[in-house]
């Protein structure tokens, strides 16, 4: 798979859009901005409309149908965003992300894609005017529910639902550990997203450890490890304003102890 797929995507889909008179424009976000693109890279096209797409996701589709041989489509609730249609494309194979947006909903977004098509430099001028701003955690709301998760992460493991727990150790490297490690390389906060490669050698290392095995004592090991990060991170970007839960640490910590000699 080459990368002229993905021009070869988007001109046909210019070709299709822009005669249409609803249609504002057309851009790329992602991996294509950065240019970190390879052969194993999906296509995130934000497209601009008057007409309000999202609203009706027979109209979303039909669109998307217009683009290609659509082997599958669905929309994007499952990571809180409806106006995304997610489709796959046949011929060749293609993942394509589709967010469909008017140019008011345009002006509010978490990076610069990169145009091209629009219509009288509309989304050009958005881009000239407002800022982008990428979503940061909030640390105290990570903080006040940090000790609950690894309560609740303990509890499967003593009930011996060691699949749960796995998976929730998972939940927490996507939703902590992740984006934390990110922001303190001086990575964007996308979970885990090439962790292997924008994370220092001894960051992952230790994240890696996080990773247990499906037994009793590896799952603990890998929960006091998730902890052992947590709490390197909270010394090296939690601002003195934030609230630690020092009570619930230390209960947690000592029930995790008690489970840990089952």
């Amino acid at each position: 798979m080459q990368h002229s797929i993905f021009d070869d995507f988007i001109a046909h889909a210019i070709e299709v859009l822009s005669p249409l008179p609803d249609m504002v424009g057309l851009a790329i976000a992602g991996s294509h901005i950065t240019k970190e693109t390879d052969a194993f890279s999906d296509l995130d096209l934000v497209l601009v409309s008057q007409y309000p797409y999202a609203s009706d996701v027979n109209q979303m589709k039909n669109i998307a149908h217009q683009l290609g041989t659509v082997l599958s489509a669905f929309t994007g609730e499952h990571v809180g965003e409806p106006r995304l249609l997610i489709c796959l494309y046949a011929n060749p194979l293609l993942h394509v992300d589709i967010k469909f947006l008017t140019p008011n909903e345009f002006h509010q977004r978490i990076e610069n894609p990169l145009i091209v098509w629009e219509r009288d430099h509309t989304l050009s001028q958005i881009v000239q005017t407002t800022q982008a701003t990428w979503p940061y955690p909030d640390y105290q709301w990570i903080e006040d529910r940090f000790w609950v998760w690894i309560h609740y992460a303990s509890l499967k493991i003593g009930r011996g639902e060691l699949f749960e727990a796995f998976d929730f150790l998972g939940f927490l490297r996507m939703v902590v550990l992740g984006p934390l490690l990110h922001i303190k390389n001086g990575n964007q906060p996308r979970g885990v997203r090439k962790v292997e490669t924008k994370l220092s050698i001894e960051d992952l290392t230790q994240l890696r450890k996080t990773v247990g095995g499906m037994t009793h004592k590896e799952l603990t090991e890998a929960l006091w490890q998730t902890i052992a990060i947590y709490e390197e991170l909270r010394l090296v970007l939690f601002e003195s304003n934030i609230g630690l839960k020092s009570d619930a640490e230390k209960s947690v910590k000592e029930f995790l102890a008690e489970i840990e000699k089952m």
